[in-house]
């Protein structure tokens, strides 16, 4: 029976030393994972566990302290085992993962399977997913542009799509990684260029687009380095180009919305709002809320609300669409006219178990209640303040209801103090101070909301100008 000892791979050495030794060299100029060195290519214990050159972030997901190696160790680790062990390929591989996890080894960048063998000249041989990269990486240099769709679609794609493992490979080989990763100059003006280049090309300019949404999300600097490089005019540009293909119209005006996101954690604040006004004022943008109900968005959403009620995904949608024109007052009076108000609170009371759209349901009903004493009354009739006060109640830890509803009842009772009665009845004083309770974020507006229903409110006095006094 075969003893299922370490080999010559796996050095019995503590990761902390390792990283400490692999940093001294890398500091001083030199590779840590030559073959003389190390005595096998490849094997690459990195800085915090990281392989060298690789992106430690949403790309680069691992297990934290876990130690890092190259596909190259892996590989020749799973030849070993069928050359000198007479393992067939099957077992040469579950032995070679085996044994790596059992040294607290992370493989989930790592390909697991048979390399086909070294060809006579001593030349290594290259995974599949590297084989179809090397085809169009040729193909791109003989400027064979046709062979290009079908092979991305077709295989490369595919394989991407596959695992983890095959796209961290394709990235280490020339791959252009698309998704949280910060993009170069030569990789943002490749898909520039091609998208000014070839406009009537809808395939292509399809892909483009993808890229560039998918770069842009959750990634602000991606967004700031897109929109500096001239992507703005491409995007409108191609839905004006491109006006009678849906899922061309759909893309770019998705990805007009990401650049209008401010989601990316690792920034203390994005160029969000920038963004929109380039494209309203100088990418003929049509954001313009009473433009909007010019052209016939408005019935266009009210219809929309009305007809897709039992599709979540939509009426969220609708609801955050309808909260954004609702910046205009004149427009907010073209929205309740129109009757969205009824359908709003119902598909907060149909939905009343989706976060997301109580909260979007409700910060439009604020939106078109702030400084609006008609459209309160409306609100108030159509049951908007009970359905506010139920999402209350049936999402007490999710804070974006929390505080949407509190704002809503807010603005129902600011100016119209005789809505406060009625509302303190269905049960606001509670619900409203346990939000208050629970979630600090929700304390301001929840003791406006308190103190225009006419309740007693706690108002702490942060500072009397007495050294020692300030409130923690």
């Amino acid at each position: 029976m075969r003893a299922a000892a370490p080999r010559a791979v796996f050095r019995s050495v503590g990761g902390r030393a390792v990283r400490i030794w692999a940093a001294a060299h890398a500091q001083a100029g030199r590779d840590p994972r030559t073959e003389a060195e190390w005595g096998r290519p490849g094997l690459a214990f990195c800085p915090a566990g990281a392989q060298q050159g690789a992106e430690v972030g949403p790309s680069h997901p691992r297990k934290m302290g876990s130690k890092q190696i190259a596909q190259e160790t892996f590989d020749d680790a799973v030849q070993e085992n069928i050359t000198e062990f007479e393992m067939d390929p099957e077992e040469a591989v579950r032995e070679a993962v085996q044994q790596f996890e059992s040294q607290g080894v992370d493989l989930s960048n790592i390909v697991k399977a048979v390399r086909p063998p070294a060809s006579e000249n001593g030349q290594r041989q290259k995974h599949q997913i590297l084989l179809t990269l090397d085809s169009l990486g040729r193909a791109v240099a003989e400027a064979a542009v046709a062979e290009l769709p079908e092979q991305l679609s077709a295989q490369f794609a595919a394989q991407c799509k596959e695992q983890l493992a095959f796209r961290y490979l394709a990235g280490r080989n020339g791959a252009y990684p698309v998704v949280r990763t910060c993009w170069d100059a030569a990789g943002r003006e490749l898909v520039l260029q091609s998208l000014r280049e070839r406009r009537e090309d809808a395939e292509l300019t399809l892909a483009g687009l993808r890229c560039v949404r998918n770069a842009c999300l959750k990634h602000e600097r991606n967004r700031q380095d897109f929109v500096k490089a001239g992507i703005l005019p491409l995007l409108t540009g191609a839905i004006v180009q491109h006006g009678d293909s849906a899922d061309v119209v759909r893309t770019p005006a998705s990805a007009l919305r990401v650049m209008t996101f401010d989601d990316d954690i690792r920034v203390p604040f994005g160029h969000a709002h920038d963004h929109a006004k380039m494209i309203v004022l100088e990418n003929d943008g049509n954001e313009f809320c009473q433009e909007i109900v010019d052209l016939g968005g408005l019935n266009f959403m009210v219809t929309l609300l009305a007809d897709c009620m039992e599709h979540p995904d939509v009426v969220r949608q609708v609801l955050s669409a309808i909260r954004a024109v609702a910046g205009n007052d004149d427009v907010k009076d073209a929205i309740v006219d129109a009757g969205a108000t009824d359908l709003i609170v119902l598909a907060i009371s149909h939905h009343l178990g989706n976060p997301q759209i109580c909260e979007q349901g409700c910060a439009a009903l604020c939106a078109l209640a702030l400084r609006k004493p008609e459209n309160c009354s409306v609100i108030m009739e159509g049951g908007g303040a009970l359905a506010a006060l139920q999402a209350m109640k049936a999402h007490p830890r999710e804070v974006a209801v929390q505080k949407q509803a509190c704002m809503l009842i807010r603005n129902l009772v600011s100016r119209s103090r005789d809505f406060s009665r009625p509302i303190l009845e269905m049960g606001a004083e509670n619900l409203i101070t346990e939000a208050r309770a629970a979630h600090r974020d929700c304390d301001d507006v929840a003791r406006a909301a308190l103190r225009d229903l006419g309740c007693a409110v706690e108002l702490r006095e942060l500072w009397t100008g007495q050294k020692g006094s300030l409130a923690q």
